[in-house]
């Protein structure tokens, strides 16, 4: 009985040494335990974080390098209409135009008052002066048959009573071809009547041409043919059969067959051409 009671002491007193000693222990290790069986939400759920006070602004930073430009982008609308600017300076004189056509003739001026009678004349030896002229009359004739020698077998060139004509062999278009004879002093040929359309189209043939350009054209306004020299055609024409058509909307300069018949052709194809002049005066010259 005193063993059993010995030892009932001994584990009461072994019970109250190591019992506050475990519950110690249990009680330190048991939050680390939990803490690390608790889920990572709930554990970040309990700790809310509280942004700061705003920093002060900082110094600039360096500039940086320039991008690379961007692609074009589309056109805008178009803009309103500015206003005028101011005038200009009067622009250079532009060159002198063709002679215009020939104006009418104007009325007979009132006779005039007779002039004062002359002194008379000193008499003279009128069979020496008619000597001399004559003389002069037959160098003249001569110096005109020489000059109608160069110009037919020299220079190529015919005439009529108030017109020389040259054939140009040098392909130009219709513009050029005028721009030639007028830097020469002449128009292109503008045959105005049979005679000359006629001289004209033996010129051609002769020369062994088929066709050649003519100073007439319907360029300004379509269907109105007119002269280089700003004429109208008047009543005079020799077109072909079936001329001018106009061919494709782009026939407005004028062709002579060496037919004497003519067509109207394209202004910037090239053909040989022939030139007119006026005679300066009586020989032909």
């Amino acid at each position: 009985m005193v063993s059993e009671r010995g030892g009932d002491r001994a584990l009461d007193r072994a019970l109250v040494f190591f019992l506050p000693l475990l519950v110690l222990v249990l009680l330190v290790l048991w939050p680390g335990t939990v803490a690390m069986h608790r889920p990572i939400y709930e554990a970040c759920s309990t700790h809310i974080i509280v942004p700061g006070k705003k920093g002060e602004i900082g110094i600039p930073g360096e500039t940086g390098v320039p991008g690379k430009p961007g692609q074009i982008g589309p056109l805008g609308t178009k803009g309103c209409r500015g206003e005028n600017g101011e005038k200009g300076e009067v622009g250079r004189l532009g060159k002198i135009g063709p002679v215009g056509a020939k104006g009418d003739e104007g009325r007979k001026g009132e006779q005039g008052l007779l002039g004062v009678k002359g002194e008379q004349g000193i008499p003279c030896d009128c069979d020496k002066m008619r000597k001399v002229v004559g003389e002069l009359d037959i160098t003249v004739e001569k110096l005109r048959e020489q000059v109608h020698f160069l110009k037919s077998a020299v220079v190529g060139m015919i005439e009529s009573e108030r017109r020389l004509y040259l054939l140009v062999r040098e392909e130009k278009r219709h513009a050029e071809a005028q721009k030639h004879c007028e830097e020469r002093g002449g128009w292109l040929a503008m045959p105005h009547d049979e005679v000359s359309n006629e001289l004209l189209a033996s010129y051609v043939t002769r020369a062994g041409l088929t066709r050649i350009f003519i100073g007439l054209g319907d360029e300004r306004k379509e269907g109105k043919f007119s002269y280089v020299d700003g004429s109208s055609l008047g009543a005079y024409s020799r077109w072909r059969p079936g001329e001018p058509n106009n061919l494709l909307g782009n026939e407005h300069c004028v062709e002579m067959m060496s037919s004497g018949g003519w067509n109207d052709v394209d202004c910037s194809q090239g053909l040989y051409f022939v030139c007119e002049f006026k005679k300066l005066d009586t020989w032909g010259v």
